[in-house]
């Protein structure tokens, strides 16, 4: 893929959009589960366009962008808790049979992970970012996001069951990304 690039050496913000927003959309699937997913990348976009203008040329724009995504996920999580329950809900839970194809056993799987362990296994195995990334993006030391990451692909295998292990390469690879 070719990229043009502005005046300041970044490429312009929708190609930004272009390569990164498919990322970004599984991140926010995995953490916040598919009903508050699609607010989460909007309003991670909207953030990233007015700040787009300060960001250095030689920034990682995909691990910037997970962790706008991570802020605002949690922004997201808290106005849910400050929300009123009605009592006769209609469950949020979306049909079984979805046109988008997408697998909702594992977005059941991945909801049910601890916090840590579900962000963790989405920013390094759906995000692909590497686990000092990870770490700077949930606020700990790149020992505890790889931990997180291991325990939750730990619980996925016994909770998923098309579960797929990830290459184990991968993970002694990480001073390559």
């Amino acid at each position: 893929m070719t990229t043009v690039t502005t005046v300041t050496g970044k490429p312009p913000f929708e190609a930004v959009v272009a390569r990164h927003g498919a990322t970004v959309l599984r991140v926010c699937r995995a953490v916040l589960g598919p009903a508050d997913a699609d607010d989460a990348w909007s309003e991670t976009f909207l953030a990233a366009l007015a700040a787009y203008p300060r960001l250095p040329g030689d920034a990682n724009v995909e691990a910037w962008l997970v962790t706008i995504a991570h802020r605002k996920a949690i922004d997201i999580t808290r106005a849910a808790a400050r929300r009123a329950v009605p009592v006769a809900a209609v469950p949020d839970r979306p049909a079984a049979a979805r046109a988008d194809g997408r697998d909702l056993d594992l977005a059941d799987a991945l909801a049910a992970l601890p916090r840590r362990q579900r962000e963790a296994v989405a920013y390094h195995y759906l995000a692909g970012l590497p686990y000092a990334e990870v770490a700077a993006v949930t606020g700990g030391s790149t020992d505890a996001a790889r931990r997180a990451a291991a325990d939750g692909i730990a619980r996925l295998r016994k909770t998923y069951p098309a579960f797929v292990s990830p290459d184990p390469e991968e993970d002694h690879d990480d001073h390559q990304r």
